[in-house]
Order: structure tokens, then C-alpha cells, then sequence
């Protein structure tokens, strides 16, 4: 098997959560996965398919102008004003696009906690837990860095998380979108760089692939475009 190691790229918000999604959608590759690490041309905050517009409002700053984006995956708020997003697509029938959601969360995790852990960062994955209802101490839920749920990223010493994740499956395959944030992770201190080529090289090992470094795909110009419009409009921002 081979992970298709895509160039990094920095983009708006609408664009960046388009292009993830084309690359699930356009980039049809039997067998072989698609990673990518990404930034943000301007400060930006995404937020889960599911999630109600009017929920997400009361969590925003009320200082600053910054980029809003639904994602086409779950999860909750994300704040990238901070933060290494990367995402990951496993074309249909990949062993691991075959297992259950928490499976495919864990085992990218591992992967992930494995290079934080490299690079000196004590952390582990949040343990499986009894249910709880209403927001744990630290922040709501559906606010991704202020809660921890089940196998997400934390600091194994005050309990923090420091990375989480999102997925959607659909007929093509599954398309996940991770985020760390650096604060938690040591900041400006980490070799982010040096981080990024061992999580690649981990990942590779986890999915029994090979990694590959790849030109970005030849996508439709004009889908590209209209996608970035669609994510970036009030109906799809506020559908929910």
C-alpha cells in the first residue's frame, strides 16, 4: 500500500474544507491513502456538520475578524488561530476505512501521540469512560480544545487536550480532519517540522503503507471553485 504524501498548502477556510473534501470525493486511488498538512491564510475557526449555527455563535470571540467555516465532517468548534491541521483520506475498502469510527480515531491517534511523544510532549489517549451529560469541567461540549472525549490526544500530566479529530464516511471513503493545538503541545518550543515528518512516517506504518511524497492532484478547476463558494455562503454556513 502506498500514503500519498500531498505538498502543504495554506488556504481560507472555505477553501481548505473544500479542497479536503475533493480529495475524498476526486482523487479515486485504489488502495492507496492521501495525507495532507495544511495552514491558514488568515485566523480561522471551523466547526462540526451537525453543529447549530446559534450555539456556535455564542462561542466565538466578540474581538477580531476571522475566517467561519462549516466542516463536511462532525466534531465540534475548532479554533486554528493556533493550531497543525492535517487531514487524511482512506479510499473505500481500506482496512482501516473499514472499521468502526473509534477505531480509525484511535489508531491515528496512537499514531499522532507516538510523534508528540517523540518529540518530548508526556502525552496518552483519553481513556474509554462512563457516559457523562452536560459540559465537563473546562468547557462546553462541542468546543473542541476546552473538552476531551474518547481517544482523543491529551497531556498525560494536567489532563489537557492537545488533539482531536473529525471524520465523514460516505460511498467514496473516509476523510479525516485533525487539528493539535500547539499551546498544549509546547508551542513555538516544538520542532513542527521534525513533528510532521515522524507523524507522516508513524501514519504510514499504522496504515501498512509506504509514504510517498506527491504533486497536488489535477482537480477541476471550476469545482474547486464552486465548492469553496458553496462552503463559504450563508446557507451553508447556516443550514443548521
Amino acid at each position: 500500500m502506498i500514503l500519498d504524501v500531498l505538498p502543504e498548502r495554506t488556504g481560507g477556510a472555505a477553501e481548505n474544507m473544500a479542497a479536503d473534501f475533493l480529495l475524498l470525493q476526486r482523487y479515486p486511488r485504489a488502495g492507496v491513502a492521501r495525507y495532507r498538512h495544511y495552514g491558514w491564510r488568515s485566523p480561522a475557526f471551523t466547526f462540526g456538520y451537525s453543529q447549530k449555527i446559534s450555539f456556535i455563535r455564542g462561542q466565538l470571540p466578540s474581538d477580531g475578524a476571522f475566517d467561519l467555516c462549516r466542516r463536511p465532517t462532525g466534531g465540534g468548534l475548532v479554533d486554528h488561530r493556533d493550531d497543525w491541521t492535517y487531514s487524511l483520506v482512506l479510499p473505500r475498502g481500506h482496512p482501516l476505512e473499514e472499521v468502526r469510527a473509534t477505531q480509525s480515531y484511535r489508531a491515528i491517534h496512537e499514531a499522532l501521540a507516538g510523534a508528540l511523544r517523540a518529540a518530548g510532549v508526556p502525552v496518552t489517549l483519553k481513556p474509554v469512560s462512563e457516559p457523562k451529560t452536560g459540559a465537563e469541567p473546562g468547557g462546553p461540549a462541542g468546543v473542541c480544545f476546552e473538552r476531551a472525549e474518547i481517544f482523543d490526544v491529551v497531556h498525560a500530566e494536567t489532563g489537557a487536550k492537545v488533539a482531536g479529530g473529525a471524520q465523514k464516511r460516505n460511498r467514496r471513503g473516509l476523510l479525516f480532519q485533525g487539528s493539535i493545538w500547539k499551546p498544549a503541545a509546547g508551542g513555538g518550543a516544538l520542532d513542527w517540522d521534525l513533528l510532521g515528518e515522524d507523524f507522516t512516517g508513524r501514519l504510514a506504518s499504522t496504515l501498512g503503507a509506504e509514504a510517498s511524497p506527491v504533486p497536488w492532484p489535477d482537480l477541476d478547476e471550476s469545482e474547486v471553485e464552486g465548492l469553496t463558494g458553496q462552503y463559504a455562503s450563508p446557507e451553508w454556513m447556516e443550514f443548521r
